[in-house]
């Protein structure tokens, strides 16, 4: 049986750095998808999906999760590590307030993952860009969130420490049982 772990964590944590630390060791690592979600949506005009058609974004989220996921099952690896998971979806529409429908509950719950690795928002490594306009204080409420959804969800979490890349992808490949 595959054993799925997620990196997950609020903006500028360094999950997709430790997802390239774990490529380059020569694991299976299914990429964040939320940025090219967001570079389509403004190649076809809309500056921030997010946060113009949020419920929209999330769809076309939970959907690519999923595909991931399943995508994931089919490859001929023992683990695959994603940044970011399924439960990442309604969180956000939690930290924004926006209602959405039950089926991203069940969506969660249907789709499980064996490992939760969540890392906290680190001021000192923390930048905003063109995908990521969140500022330190919202980094901070959306981990508040992820970490809520997926205790609500029986989820164990084990919280990755600040450190180097080699620190913390280590800290991750050892707590993995």
């Amino acid at each position: 049986m595959q054993t799925k772990i997620v990196i997950t964590g609020g903006p500028g944590t360094g999950k997709s750095t430790v997802i390239k630390e774990l490529v380059e060791r020569n694991f299976m690592c299914m990429p964040e998808i939320s940025r090219e979600i967001t570079q389509n949506a403004r190649q076809n005009g809309t500056e921030q999906l997010f946060l113009t058609k949020p419920l929209l974004f999330s769809e076309l989220l939970l959907e690519g999760r999923v595909n991931q996921y399943i995508e994931a099952e089919k490859k001929n690896s023992a683990m695959v590590f994603f940044d970011r998971g399924i439960p990442d979806v309604h969180a956000y529409m939690n930290y924004i307030s926006v209602d959405y429908p039950k089926t991203y509950i069940n969506t969660s719950n249907f789709y499980r993952y064996n490992y939760i690795f969540l890392m906290a928002p680190w001021e000192e490594i923390y930048i905003t860009d063109n995908e990521r306009y969140e500022n330190f204080e919202q980094a901070l409420a959306i981990h508040n969130h992820l970490e809520k959804a997926y205790i609500a969800l029986n989820y164990s979490i084990i919280a990755v420490p600040t450190g180097t890349i080699e620190e913390r992808t280590d800290f991750i490949l050892a707590s993995i049982k």
